[in-house]
């Protein structure tokens, strides 16, 4: 290991540091703690490991079934869980109906907070759409009262959860 005593020492503390990375003495001293706490120099991470501890996935499981669902690539080839990441590596994942395209920076094993996340990739994603584009469906207006059986199907039908057209849910005689 041949880092430098002093920045390990006192990485939080050290003006130097502070203006070498950047930003304030409390994530430094995270970002410090993150590295001690990460893979030694040559070693992987696994790569549904490393997305949630940069906070890409809100859980590990939840990074493991986007690798077996097919929406994380590495180096533009689909991924199991297991595929080790190494630093300058390109992750694209597709969580929530957007494309995150990340270059890796640091290798992280454990989940930490999210401004030295942040510093552990490099975020090439395109901006997301603007929330005036993404149409609200079935949204009725203030004080319409409550929707009829024929606006309830129609909301469905927009959302995509109704069945066939035509399709009654009611019974089939009347009285």
């Amino acid at each position: 290991m041949s880092k430098d005593p002093q920045a390990a020492a006192g990485a939080g503390t050290d003006p130097q540091v502070t203006a070498r990375t950047g930003t304030d003495p409390q994530v430094a001293a995270a970002v410090a703690a993150a590295e001690a706490a990460g893979p030694q120099q040559g070693e992987t991470v696994r790569v549904d490991s490393w997305i949630w501890s940069v906070r890409l996935i809100k859980t590990r499981s939840a990074g493991a079934a986007a690798c077996k669902g097919g929406h994380v690539r590495v180096n533009g080839e689909r991924v199991k869980p297991a595929h080790s990441v190494r630093v300058g590596d390109e992750v694209r994942l597709v969580h929530e109906g957007r494309e995150r395209i990340v270059v890796v920076k640091r290798l992280i094993r454990k989940r930490v907070g999210a401004p030295v996340a942040v510093q552990c990739y490099v975020d090439n994603s395109p901006p997301p759409p603007p929330r005036e584009a993404v149409a609200p469906a079935g949204i009725r207006d203030r004080g319409a009262g409550r929707p009829t059986k024929r606006d309830r199907r129609d909301m469905e039908r927009l959302r995509g959860m109704g069945g066939p057209p035509g399709a009654t849910g009611g019974r089939a005689g009347g009285r």
